[in-house]
């Protein structure tokens, strides 16, 4: 797979002059079509030490507008980063619709160690690839442009790079004992990177495989690459927004022939809410003394979850002052205020809108051991918003 890519590539500094001002201006102009546009650009750089990751994106910020790009690479996580859902302080650090994000050492990065490393099986390292997929194809279905580079280095070619890094006292910071162990496992590496470009290039988020030797020839693959990419992009997003248009269009009409003043249809058959006992009632006594117990034995389970690090994640919908409110007060009452959180959703800011639209409720999944409540949540996509028309 990789060997087509440690055939030499070379790019001369002429030739590479030449493009390289066609290419600058290409890419600020598709930079200002994004922005109208709306939607976000994910970037992501993996591959061989040395191989030219850190390079690519000083690159890309240095020729287009930093204004509008988010660079975020990542090391171990924090505590608090690490007490919640490992693809937490990923989901918070995507770009938001206009914006390009370009991603150093991201979601690949602890899998491919551990399997190198053999922390883990070829099962386990399989079923993480495929969690990878599926977060992936969640992005690309919601408009994300997503384009993945895998910077590649032959053995050879990669210790040359590493021991002139290393000799040069300005770069040689960027060389850590950690760069050579993984050098020490290099064939591991690569067959590691073999088993993630196989199972998880897919159509909406492709891996392209550079050659990482020659600085100019990488160069012209990554801005060649993403330029193509935005453009292919732009276009579809256009006739996407012109079918949208014409489906929205056409619906009304069919909305305003069959019904005038664009009542929506009542649902005559029996539903699971219809079929709820309305008539059970509880004395005022026995409710007092039932809650006083119930919220005794939740503030003790709620310690013992708190000392295990298990999180926990209520979610509250239905209809207007069904008791959710009320519900959540008599909850909240039996845990430690230290404990939980309360999240009321409301319609979306302008900038929860400008990001994918799970991102206003990933950002408030609690440390382990505590408790978020969301007074309505993500159902409001296919509740609220899908009466009301707006999705």
């Amino acid at each position: 797979m990789f060997e087509t890519a440690e055939i030499k590539h070379k790019v001369s500094k002429e030739e590479f002059e030449e493009q390289a001002v066609a290419m600058r201006m290409a890419l600020v102009e598709l930079q200002q079509q994004l922005r109208a546009a709306r939607f976000p650009v994910i970037v992501l750089f993996a591959g061989v030490d040395g191989a030219g990751k850190g390079e690519s994106v000083n690159l890309l910020t240095s020729w287009m507008d930093p204004r509008w790009i988010v660079t975020r690479a990542y090391g171990e996580p924090s505590d608090e980063e690490r007490e919640r859902p490992e693809f937490w302080r990923y989901w918070r650090d995507l770009p938001p619709k206009g914006k390009l994000g370009l991603f150093l050492s991201a979601w690949y990065s602890r899998p491919v160690l551990d399997r190198v490393y053999r922390r883990t099986s070829a099962g386990e390292f399989d079923n993480e690839l495929e969690r990878i997929v599926a977060f992936e194809k969640m992005l690309a279905d919601d408009g994300a442009l997503i384009l993945k580079f895998w910077m590649h280095l032959g053995r050879k070619a990669q210790e040359k790079r590493l021991k002139a890094l290393e000799k040069n006292p300005l770069t040689r910071f960027r060389v850590t004992k950690r760069d050579w162990d993984h050098f020490k496992h290099y064939e591991r590496f690569l067959a590691a990177a073999e088993r993630v470009v196989m199972r998880s290039s897919t159509g909406p988020a492709p891996w392209t495989i550079v050659d990482g030797r020659d600085e100019q020839y990488r160069a012209l693959v990554v801005t060649t690459t993403l330029r193509d990419a935005l453009r292919r992009q732009l276009r579809n997003h256009e006739l996407q927004q012109k079918v949208k248009e014409e489906v929205k269009a056409e619906r009304q009409k069919r909305l305003a022939k069959a019904k005038p003043d664009g009542a929506l249809e009542l649902v005559t058959k029996r539903t699971i809410l219809q079929s709820l006992d309305f008539t059970k009632k509880l004395s005022s006594s026995a409710y007092e003394s039932e809650l006083q117990k119930q919220q005794a034995r939740l503030m003790k389970l709620t310690r013992e979850a708190k000392q295990r690090g298990v999180s926990s994640l209520l979610v509250f919908e239905g209809q207007d002052a069904a008791g959710k409110g009320g519900a959540i007060r008599r909850l909240t009452a039996g845990i430690e205020a230290r404990d939980y959180q309360v999240i009321p959703i409301a319609a979306p800011t302008d900038e929860e809108r400008a990001q994918h639209y799970l991102w206003r409720f990933w950002r408030h999944l609690a440390r382990a051991g505590r408790i978020t409540v969301f007074d309505r949540s993500w159902y409001g996509r296919v509740l609220v918003e899908r009466v009301e028309r707006f999705a």
